[in-house]
């Protein structure tokens, strides 16, 4: 994600418009911005596909044990570990947004139920349970897996800590394709350490590269990814579609009064 931050504006004294290659705005200073009058825009949606199969992808490498095959070639053995089924489980989605509702119709897909937390709970065709803030306890409570899709903010930052992955049952696993900022380090390596919860699927880190030594990715509960999500050919795609609307809507000439 592109960091454009007051100095990078400041350094740009013709900039007219800035468009976020991708959804989260988090990483433009939008006070900025406004204090220039330059728009500020982003494509929301356009790779939620491919953020939600990312997500499935997490959830299914963890119930096969992925980490684990590893350990099976190099003892020359075949069928182990034995894993677990998606079918019959219950997925918890935090955020009903593009990519947790695209989300929500895979897991269906694959015979899951679907609960959900949302900022204005109300009934919901992709969900059999839809609740609000409060309620996110009692999603943790009845998951088997979690999966956050709720962008970074003051409201959400850490809403992932200690108290809630206790809330979590020890055969669950944390799914995060939102933002690192979203869960509690420490409290997740804890978490992870002790089988406090059976595992994590990583998309998105703390800081971003992460560090290849980060002792979090060598944990054999741990099934990660590089900031992936969004990115495929056809996500780019429709990203790059919108983007191109979007400078041609701008640089339009406005219709005489």
């Amino acid at each position: 994600m592109a960091r454009i931050t007051a100095s990078v504006i400041a350094a740009a004294p013709r900039l007219k418009l800035i468009v976020q290659f991708g959804a989260g705005l988090e990483g433009v200073d939008q006070a900025a911005a406004a204090t220039r009058g330059i728009p500020v825009h982003n494509v929301p949606g356009a790779n939620a596909q491919a953020v939600a199969e990312l997500a499935l992808f997490l959830m299914l490498g963890l119930a096969r044990r992925l980490p684990l095959h590893r350990r099976s070639f190099a003892a020359r053995t075949v069928g182990d570990p034995p894993g677990t089924e998606l079918l019959g489980k219950t997925l918890g989605v935090v955020g009903l947004g593009a990519t947790g509702r695209a989300l929500a119709r895979l897991a269906r897909g694959v015979g899951m139920d679907v609960v959900a937390v949302r900022r204005r709970p109300a009934p919901d065709d992709v969900a059999s349970w839809v609740g609000g803030p409060d309620d996110l306890d009692e999603l943790l409570a009845r998951s088997d897996y979690v999966s956050l899709h709720v962008p970074a903010s003051p409201e959400t930052a850490r809403i992932i800590d200690g108290p809630r992955l206790a809330h979590m049952k020890p055969t669950a696993f944390l799914v995060n394709v939102g933002r690192g900022e979203l869960v509690d380090r420490d409290a997740l390596v804890e978490a992870l350490r002790s089988r406090r919860i059976a595992g994590a699927g990583l998309d998105v880190y703390w800081s971003e590269p992460p560090d290849p030594a980060d002792e979090i990715l060598a944990l054999d509960n741990v099934v990660a990814t590089p900031h992936v999500g969004g990115v495929t050919a056809e996500a780019l795609d429709r990203i790059a579609a919108r983007l191109a609307a979007l400078l041609k809507e701008y640089l339009r000439p406005a219709a005489p009064a």
